[in-house]
């Protein structure tokens, strides 16, 4: 029984992680492949070639090292490239996104990304994830404007599992979730599924689509998701294999960019669900969640033709809905960690929190690099000035 229990939790976490996921970013890979020349077919190829590679990496990541690495396609990347692909045909991008994934393999191997990664405190990378979360959170509010007896049967739900069964809660919001969906909202469910087949697409390389596609598309993948995908895994405490995450990412990423996988990194919202407490009480048990979301990554990439019909009439209130409810544990005790710090930290990690939870894009740096520029800033001038004041006392002394 314990381990059907146990079983039961990763796979709703898994299947939840990859729903939010496939979910939040299909329309936009959707409208990269179009303003590419491509057509829904190759979008289904795409999201199948993404698909066997997130599976892939996630499985072997988190069977060698046990413990939860999910890895998801990147969702800034894409939405990136939507705006920079103008004027750049199918071969060129399938070039740039292979110099890409060859740039984010050089930055494992060497090690420099992870020498980065261990000089953030734990306190302002708690901050970071708490910025990055706290908005899911509040959102799911922020649905029932639109949806309100979706919202609340799912709160009501969640606050009801969460005292009573709290290992089932997320299982039991999917149920009430669904079900009012299938009672109350007009859904088409598709009555046949087809396979999807890979298309190889040859790369093309040139100086203009390396600097205006690839460059940008490495930078962002790396700071926008692999650097608070990583800050996740140190808040909650897992001995990062950093240089082997990057090298094994950017490598299956240019190996398979041909077939359409432009970014693979660490993923960071959805990882936190499969690193909540409602997996497992054991932390070094927990991996088994993205194991089992590698099969749902997996059977999404199987059936994303016939998924994507599917997608289509689901709203977008229950996708938004369930990721507030699934984040909540994850933002409390990360925001707890922020306030319980000495007075000299507390101060930089609030302002990490609260920069990192902005909109602030300034010089094409997102809230996130910013909040821990600031935090780093503010936790050095605390430190330097503590150190004056005691140098001060000493010598009265």
């Amino acid at each position: 029984m314990k381990l059907v229990n146990q079983f039961i939790n990763a796979s709703v976490a898994g299947f939840i992680s990859v729903l939010i996921g496939f979910a939040s970013s299909i329309a936009l890979i959707y409208q990269c492949v179009i303003n590419l020349g491509g057509n829904s077919d190759l979008v289904a190829s795409w999201i199948f070639a993404l698909g066997i590679c997130l599976a892939f990496t996630s499985a072997l990541l988190s069977l060698t090292y046990r413990i939860p690495i999910l890895i998801a396609w990147s969702t800034p990347g894409v939405a990136l490239l939507i705006a920079s692909v103008q004027g750049f045909n199918l071969n060129e991008a399938i070039g740039a996104f292979m110099v890409s994934g060859l740039l984010i393999f050089l930055s494992g191997a060497s090690g420099l990304f992870a020498k980065l990664m261990n000089k953030i405190p734990l306190q302002l990378a708690s901050a970071m994830l708490a910025g990055l979360l706290v908005n899911f959170t509040i959102n799911l509010f922020n649905q029932a404007n639109t949806q309100p007896l979706l919202i609340l049967l799912m709160f009501i739900t969640y606050l009801i599992s969460n005292r009573l069964f709290a290992r089932y809660s997320m299982l039991f919001v999917l149920i009430i979730a669904i079900s009012t969906l299938a009672l109350f909202a007009d859904m088409t469910f598709p009555t046949t599924f087809t396979a999807t087949e890979l298309v190889f697409i040859q790369p093309t390389f040139n100086v203009a689509s390396i600097t205006s596609i690839a460059l940008p598309l490495f930078i962002i993948t790396m700071l926008s998701q692999n650097l608070p995908g990583l800050s996740v895994l140190k808040v909650h405490q897992y001995d990062t294999p950093t240089s082997a995450i990057l090298t094994i990412t950017g490598l299956v990423n240019c190996i398979a960019a041909p077939f359409g996988v432009y970014a693979i990194n660490l993923a960071a919202i959805t990882a936190a669900i499969c690193m909540s407490d409602t997996v497992h009480k054991q932390a070094k048990q927990r991996y088994w969640a993205v194991v089992m979301a590698s099969v749902f990554y997996l059977l999404m990439g199987l059936l994303a033709g016939s998924l994507m019909v599917l997608f289509d009439d689901l709203p977008s209130e229950f996708i938004i809905g369930l990721a507030g409810i699934a984040l909540i544990n994850t933002v409390k005790s990360s925001l707890y960690e922020v306030m319980k710090t000495s007075c000299v930290i507390s101060e930089a990690s609030f302002v990490t929190f609260l920069i990192s939870a902005s909109n602030i894009n300034v010089l094409g740096i997102n809230s996130l690099l910013w909040g821990l520029l600031a935090g780093g800033l503010i936790l050095t001038i605390n430190k330097l000035k503590n150190r004056s004041d005691n140098s001060i006392k000493n010598r009265l002394t």
